[in-house]
C-alpha cells in the first residue's frame, strides 16, 4: 500500500521549493550588488562576468541537486528521443500566431495593471547591453531556453509525470514557469509557451525539441522588438484587428493539429512499448 502512494521528486510543493531555492541563490548575490550600485552609482549587478558566473553556478547547482533528488536515470529526467523534424514548422507558425493573439490579454493587463517604468527598464536590459544584438540573441534565444527547459520540462515536468496525470503535469509546470518570471505582464505569454512545450514533451519525450521551441519563441520576440516598425508596416498588420485575430486563431488551430499529427508515430510507439 505504501508503494502505491510513493511520491517521486519533485511533487508540486517540492518544485516550488526548488524554484525558491534557485531564486534565493541568485538574490543572495544580486541584492547586495544592487545596493552598492544604487548608493555608489556603479554597474556591478549587470557586469558580464558576474552574470555568467552566477548564472552558470546557480543553474548547475539546481540541476545537480534536483537530478540527485529525483533518483531517476539521467535520460528519464532529460529525455532525448527521435522526433519528426517537420514538427518544427507548425511550432513556428503556432508561436507566431499566438504572439498576435496575446495582444488581447496583454491589452487588458495594460489597462488594469499598467507596467511600471522599472519593468520596461528591466525588459530593455535583457535585449540590450552586453555585446549588442548578438549578445541579446545568446541570452534570450540560446542560454535562457537551455536553462529554463532543463529545469521546467526536464526536472519538474518529468517528476510531475510520475506523480500526476498528464493534464495536471503540463498545467502545473506551465503555471510554475509563468510565475517564475515574477511579474504579471509576462504571465500570459509564458503560460501559453509552457503549455505548448509541456504538451510537446508529452508527445515527443524530447528535451531538445522543447529547448528548440523555447528558442524559436524568444527569437521571434527578439525579432519583433528589433524590427518593430518594419513588421508593423507589413500588409498583414495593416488589416483590421479582428481580421488579424481571426486569421491568427485559424493558423494557431491548424498548427496544433499538425503538431499532433507529426508526433503520432512516436506517441504510438511509446504507448505500445
Amino acid at each position: 500500500m505504501n508503494e502505491l502512494r510513493q511520491k517521486y521528486y519533485p511533487t508540486i510543493l517540492q518544485a516550488i521549493h526548488l524554484l525558491i531555492l534557485y531564486i534565493f541563490i541568485q538574490s543572495v548575490v544580486d541584492f547586495p550588488l544592487a545596493l552598492i550600485d544604487y548608493y555608489k552609482d556603479t554597474e556591478y549587478l549587470y557586469h558580464p562576468i558576474k552574470k555568467i558566473v552566477l548564472g552558470v553556478g546557480s543553474t548547475l547547482f539546481i540541476l545537480i541537486y534536483g537530478y540527485r533528488k529525483s533518483k531517476a536515470p539521467l535520460f528519464n529526467v532529460f529525455p532525448i528521443k527521435l522526433f519528426n523534424p517537420l514538427i518544427i514548422i507548425p511550432v513556428i507558425t503556432f508561436l507566431w500566431s499566438a504572439h498576435n493573439l496575446l495582444e488581447i490579454p496583454n491589452a487588458l493587463l495594460d489597462k488594469y495593471i499598467p507596467a511600471p517604468p522599472w519593468f520596461w527598464e528591466m525588459f530593455n536590459r535583457i535585449f540590450e547591453g552586453d555585446y549588442g544584438w548578438w549578445g541579446a540573441f545568446m541570452k534570450v534565444a540560446v542560454v535562457a531556453p537551455i536553462v529554463e527547459e532543463l529545469i521546467f520540462r526536464g526536472l519538474i515536468l518529468q517528476g510531475f509525470r510520475r506523480n500526476y496525470n498528464a493534464f495536471i503535469s503540463v498545467v502545473m509546470s506551465a503555471l510554475l514557469f509563468a510565475l517564475f518570471h515574477l511579474n504579471p505582464w509576462q504571465f500570459p505569454a509564458t503560460f501559453v509557451l509552457g503549455l505548448l512545450l509541456g504538451w510537446i514533451m508529452l508527445r515527443t519525450n524530447n528535451i531538445i525539441l522543447a529547448i528548440l521551441g523555447h528558442s524559436i519563441n524568444n527569437f521571434l520576440v527578439l525579432l519583433s522588438i528589433t524590427f518593430w516598425q518594419e513588421i508593423r508596416s507589413h500588409a498583414f498588420y495593416l488589416m483590421e484587428k479582428e481580421n488579424i485575430y481571426y486569421t491568427s486563431a485559424l493558423i494557431a488551430s491548424l498548427s496544433l493539429i499538425l503538431i499532433f499529427l507529426f508526433s503520432i508515430k512516436w506517441f504510438k510507439k511509446k504507448n505500445h512499448s
